[in-house]
């Protein structure tokens, strides 16, 4: 077991940071933060107290950084912000007392130019976004999303492909999705997606290539690899999972939902869609059901408002849904999804709604006045991000909470001090929640108790991180949650460093009674394992592949140590592994899947070529 080093002083990253200071080698300790009293939800229209001391931040957005190319066929962009990147917090001055503004301090990671990219080695991603690219392009940990794959225990009844077709109607008619047994309209994507089996029979790769022919002994074999056959948009389309439901893989993308033998690769069934995916929820219910987001129509700018529920264990539609329109001087429909026992919330910036997974039907609002939920993050508990009232334009105020997935009803409400934002939420049980300033690029993680106080705040050091979770700004369609490189059991939080391409990364445990370091785990020497989630008590891991080593499956002990490799992916297929673009990872029944997170290409003829999913297995 590696101990945290002797000379790394107390404090971290919570207290606020100058990201203009370089970093630093040691700091004095943080100002302790007061608890702040769970707040007993008013009636609607009365909003919390805001606290007199909250949590200080630091951000992840890297400075000065030139606009990156849009990955949507948009202008170049700013960045945007992750949680890595910027100076370390230790070498500060003594500090004002907490919640006054700090002079001279650095920031909470440590600067790095580029995460997860400008060097020079790095790989071309097959079905990366085809506009300007960024100079130098990124290396082969660039934009990891973070969908952590749910793994349901339930048999799949359907042997054959199955297509339905989800027809449209009075929204309030449920079910609205009939089967068909025909194929496809005529101008829809055939699903025909082409599978290499690995063994030399299957048509993907190179025609005749077996990929499974420089397998070494003790290496996982190639269960298969899919090519995209679908005719996609100009500029590409996202993919949306992979999420393993019994023996079937399922990913999502442009108009339509598919589910795989995860054994062979075969398509089991298809779902077509009226119109293009724009919404998801990070993991599906514990049965297997999944609800997806659709636009309301094929013109540009049209509204996230349509819900169309799947078994994902059969493929069989069910009920579908509008969700009312925002209305009002700043509406947007920029609705996000999340799944908590039988409840499916669809939130925006201007709206909240809960429905039925059983039947769709409307089981709660959210408030109109007080705070306002925007997000939720779903699971064995729902927590929701909420914007609260500030009488000020010039400060805005946001506040964390439970809230009952049967009401909507907050259960406790823990709110920030102004100007501080909720990021994310790494983990909703226990509660550990990502937060940032984003005038300041400030940036802190804090645990909360299942009473809504605060339990701790991550002590970073002088570590830079790297939580990946598909991006920021949730008010862009970003989900609160599903964020990879991190993940928590009732005690510890674990989150992986950026030691950057081609070196030795680690993962740090973190008390969450105090939010100092416990212990620190390297990953195999030269590369870089990422915490997916738990996997019983220990955490699950995925080692990233090198240009001659294939990546790997593997599991971190609760008291650190060596990482134990479940799966060793073939060095001989590394190349295809490491190509994935912005890839996804789901792990279930023995088999680990990796998707690209987005195909694009040029042409149409190399558009069919990009290699969409594979399987691997012992």
């Amino acid at each position: 077991m590696t101990q945290p080093p002797s000379n790394q002083p107390p404090g971290g990253f919570g207290a606020p940071q100058d990201p203009s200071q370089g970093p630093g080698q040691g700091m004095p300790p943080v100002p302790p933060v007061p608890p702040q009293a769970p707040q007993t939800p008013p009636a609607p229209q009365t909003p919390p107290v805001p606290p007199a001391q909250q949590p200080g931040y630091g951000y992840p957005q890297q400075p000065g950084q030139a606009p990156q190319p849009g990955p949507y066929g948009q202008p170049g962009q700013a960045p945007q912000p992750g949680p890595y990147g910027q100076p370390g917090p230790y070498g500060q001055p003594a500090q004002a007392p907490y919640g006054y503004p700090q002079q001279g301090q650095p920031g909470p990671y440590g600067q790095q130019q580029n995460p997860y990219g400008g060097y020079p080695t790095q790989p071309v991603y097959q079905g990366a976004p085809t506009p300007p690219q960024a100079p130098g392009g990124g290396g082969p940990f660039k934009g990891r999303t973070g969908v952590v794959a749910a793994v349901a225990a339930a048999a799949v009844l359907v042997a054959a492909v199955t297509t339905w077709a989800v027809v449209g109607g009075d929204d309030e008619k449920d079910p609205v999705a009939q089967p068909t047994a025909t194929a496809p309209s005529s101008d829809a994507p055939k699903p025909t997606e082409s599978v290499d089996q690995g063994d030399g029979t299957g048509d993907g790769g190179n025609g005749d290539e077996d990929l499974n022919a420089g397998r070494q002994a003790g290496e996982a074999k190639v269960n298969w690899l899919l090519k995209n056959d679908v005719d996609l948009p100009r500029n590409g389309s996202d993919v949306f999972g992979p999420w393993i439901v019994g023996d079937t893989v399922v990913k999502a993308m442009y108009k339509g939902v598919d589910g795989y033998d995860l054994g062979d690769g075969k398509r089991k069934w298809h779902v077509d869609l009226p119109f293009e995916l724009c919404a998801v929820p990070p993991e599906p219910a514990a049965d297997g059901s999944m609800v997806f987001g659709y636009a309301e129509s094929a013109k540009d700018g049209a509204k996230c408002t349509q819900l169309q529920k799947v078994d994902l264990k059969t493929g069989k539609p069910g009920w579908k849904k509008a969700v009312p329109k925002a209305t009002g001087l700043f509406a947007f429909s920029d609705n996000t999804l999340a799944i908590s026992g039988n409840t499916v919330t669809a939130a925006g910036s201007s709206s909240a709604y809960g429905f039925s997974l059983a039947d769709g039907h409307q089981l709660f609002k959210g408030p109109d006045s007080g705070c306002k939920p925007f997000a939720y993050a779903g699971g064995s508990k729902l927590i929701a991000a909420m914007d609260c009232p500030s009488g000020s334009t010039s400060k805005k105020i946001q506040a964390v909470g439970q809230v009952d997935p049967n009401t909507g009803k907050p259960r406790f409400t823990f709110q920030l001090q102004a100007n501080w934002e909720v990021d994310k939420v790494y983990s909703v049980d226990p509660l550990v929640v990502s937060a940032t300033q984003r005038d300041e690029k400030k940036w802190s993680i804090f645990a909360l108790d299942a009473n809504g106080r605060l339990r701790s705040q991550i002590q970073g050091g002088n570590d830079k991180f790297a939580p990946s979770c598909g991006g920021s700004f949730v008010i862009f369609g970003k989900n609160l949650s599903g964020c990879t490189g991190v993940a928590a059991d009732a005690n510890t939080f674990y989150m992986a460093t950026d030691a950057g391409y081609g070196k030795t990364n680690e993962v740090v445990a973190f008390d969450l009674k105090n939010g100092k370091a416990k212990w620190r785990a390297k990953a195999p020497e030269g590369r870089s394992m990422t915490p997916l989630r738990m996997e019983g008590s220990d955490v699950l891991l995925y080692v990233d592949p090198t240009y001659d080593k294939g990546g790997a499956v593997a599991t971190l002990a609760p008291t650190g140590g060596a990482p134990k490799i479940l799966l060793q992916h073939p060095a001989s297929t590394a190349e295809i592994e490491s190509n994935f673009y912005d890839a996804s990872f789901a792990y279930g029944s023995g088999t680990f899947a990796v998707a690209s997170g987005r195909v694009s290409a040029s042409n149409d003829k190399d558009e069919m070529q990009v290699k969409t999913m594979m399987a691997f297995s012992k």
